[in-house]
Order: structure tokens, then C-alpha cells, then sequence
């Protein structure tokens, strides 16, 4: 049926007004359901979050291992490590292990340390416990143990027992003799110990 031009005139007045109204409605509806969604809720990480897992070069379960200039073998493990400043890293439960050329050896377990390449030293720190195959086991705070030189030494008070008993010292470090090439352990800065007689020589002291 076909409209008459009146009808048709006021069909497109009318269709003026209702089709705006409408489409601000719509363009509302969009509005508010944009609104009502939290932006952050679709993302699973914070920009704070990436930007540290950016920044975290964590190595899990790293090791080290080599010889030092005296023949003896060195090797060190940790649960995790962040490297610092190139040559440096912040390790997570390291521990160490020393093999000596003339016989013996000594282990290193700590809850945390660091490996200074450039310093050629590892220090350990922590509930630092050496356990030596002599059968001394030390406890002590820090530990400095070398690199590529046999040399390990406590930066203060040592807890120990052994064979002869049980003994504190103010200072412990692993000496070497250059005739034979074997590694003591000398205690020094007052050595307290509690000696049984029937047991072999006691700590070395200076």
C-alpha cells in the first residue's frame, strides 16, 4: 500500500526524532557495560609484577666446579642464584665441597652466600656448617673459602667438635703445609677445649 506524501512527510519527522533517541540508547548501554568491567581484572599480572620478572635473572640449581692452583678440587651448588654487578651472584642455600690433593676433604652447607669472581672468594653466611673428613664439624656465621688458591677462613667465633672433643675458637682457617701440601685446620684467638685424653691430638693453635 502506498503512502500518501503526507503520511511519508510525517514518517520521516518522526523517524528524525526516534532513530537519535535510540542510538544514544545504545551508545549508553555500551557505555555502562564498558564501565562495569575491571580492566585489571583480565590481566594476571601487575605492571609492578612484569617489570620484576623482567628484572629476575634467577638461575634454579646452579653449580661450579674447577681446580685450584694447588691441585685441590672445588665445587659449588646452590638451591638458586641471582647474578650481580657481571661476576657477582647472591646464591640461595650454597654449599661447597673441597677435595684435597694430598687426601681429605672438607664440605660447606650455609643458608645463603655469595661468589665474587673478581675477588677470586666465596663467602658464606648463614648457619655456616664444615664438616671435615677428619671428623671436625665447625659451625660459625661466615665463611671466606678461594677460588683458585686453597684458603678458607671464619670472619669470627667458630663452635666445633672432633676427635679430641668438643671447643670454641675465636678464628678457624685452612693452612696448608708447602713441604707436604696438607691442609690443617688451625684455630686460633683462644681456643677453649674440652680434651679427652684418649682420643688423637687435638686442634692445631697459633
Amino acid at each position: 500500500m502506498a503512502l500518501s506524501e503526507s503520511s511519508r512527510t510525517r514518517l520521516i519527522s518522526w523517524l528524525k526524532i526516534v532513530l537519535p533517541l535510540a542510538a544514544m540508547a545504545i551508545l549508553s548501554t555500551l557505555f555502562l557495560i564498558s564501565r562495569s568491567i575491571d580492566p585489571l581484572a583480565e590481566i594476571p599480572y601487575s605492571t609492578v609484577d612484569l617489570r620484576d620478572s623482567a628484572r629476575s635473572e634467577r638461575v634454579t640449581k646452579p653449580s661450579f666446579a674447577g681446580a685450584t692452583e694447588e691441585g685441590d678440587m672445588i665445587a659449588f651448588t646452590a638451591e638458586s642464584a641471582l647474578p650481580r654487578d657481571g661476576n657477582r651472584l647472591d646464591a640461595n642455600e650454597l654449599a661447597a665441597e673441597i677435595d684435597f690433593a694430598s687426601g681429605g676433604s672438607v664440605a660447606v652447607r650455609a643458608e645463603a652466600g655469595q661468589i665474587d669472581q673478581p675477588a677470586d672468594t666465596a663467602t658464606l653466611r648463614g648457619g655456616v656448617e664444615i664438616t671435615s673428613s677428619t671428623g671436625y664439624r665447625v659451625e660459625t656465621e661466615a665463611l671466606a673459602i678461594g677460588m683458585r688458591q686453597t684458603r678458607a677462613e671464619t670472619e669470627g667465633e667458630i663452635r666445633a667438635e672432633g676427635p679430641p672433643g668438643t671447643f670454641t675458637a675465636g678464628r678457624m682457617r685452612l693452612s696448608t703445609d708447602p713441604e707436604t701440601g696438607k691442609v690443617y685446620m688451625v684455630f686460633t684467638a683462644g681456643v677453649k677445649l674440652i680434651y679427652d685424653p684418649g682420643s688423637t691430638p687435638g686442634p692445631t693453635e697459633e
